[in-house]
């Protein structure tokens, strides 16, 4: 149907690196939500004001500039520090790793909301519960509000993920072979913009299609026991 004259490949490539930024992203981007979460949930006045500067410099700041930051930012830094200890070459940081850790800094700093306002949700007469029969904090958070809380955030961190998914188009800006920068590839070499740009739209659509499945399978699995325990 579309002719890509002989970048087939090459755009599928593209696709794949996208899913694996995009799911890569989205696992490291969790640990820093739950971090910040428990950050900003935290009883010590440090740790509170580590989490609300961590979502408040984060979400103040474009995606595409936390991109550069840690990419270029990163690089000059610990090159840097590098010289400092009498290194004398050159280190480059793996634009892979740079790209993932730029849009999970991202996600989680939207995901720490997300997560904090489920932690919040979970009954708190379940939590004095299981005090009262012994169970010790890092019990009842494994156990108890973890579990809770990933029910109730999954349809919030759901519609994070359709945005990161959106959102790995910009580390084609470190020269990562994601599927924008194959399909720019491609239509610089064949001078046909519609049929490259109209192609990766269709990809990204299949994939945030597949992600919005695996998302409301999720939530009816995370719900099941809940509607029985109602019914």
């Amino acid at each position: 149907m579309f002719d890509l004259q002989g970048f087939g490949p090459q755009i599928a490539y593209g696709a794949w690196m996208t899913v694996q930024v995009a799911f890569g992203g989205l696992l490291v981007g969790l640990v820093f939500g739950l971090a910040g979460a428990g950050a900003k949930l935290s009883r010590f006045k440090v740790l509170r004001g580590v989490g609300q500067s961590y979502t408040t410099l984060v979400r103040g700041i474009p995606e595409i500039l936390i991109v550069l930051l840690v990419y270029f930012g990163g690089e000059d830094i610990i090159n840097r520090i590098a010289t400092g200890f009498g290194y004398d070459g050159y280190i480059e940081i793996n634009v892979f790793a740079a790209g993932v850790t730029a849009l999970a800094l991202s996600f989680g700093a939207y995901a720490t909301e997300v997560f904090r306002g489920a932690i919040l949700s979970v009954p708190k007469g379940q939590i004095e519960a299981a005090v009262a029969i012994g169970l010790r904090s890092r019990k009842i958070f494994w156990r108890i509000t973890l579990p809770q809380a990933m029910r109730l955030a999954i349809p919030g961190l759901g519609n994070l993920f359709q945005v990161l998914l959106k959102d790995t188009s910009l580390v084609s800006l470190i020269a990562l072979p994601e599927l924008m920068m194959n399909a720019r590839i491609g239509m610089q070499n064949t001078k046909e913009p519609f049929t490259f740009y109209f192609v990766a739209a269709l990809i990204y659509l299949a994939i945030t299609s597949i992600v919005l499945i695996g998302q409301i399978y999720a939530e009816r699995w995370a719900n099941k026991g809940v509607k029985r325990a109602s019914s």
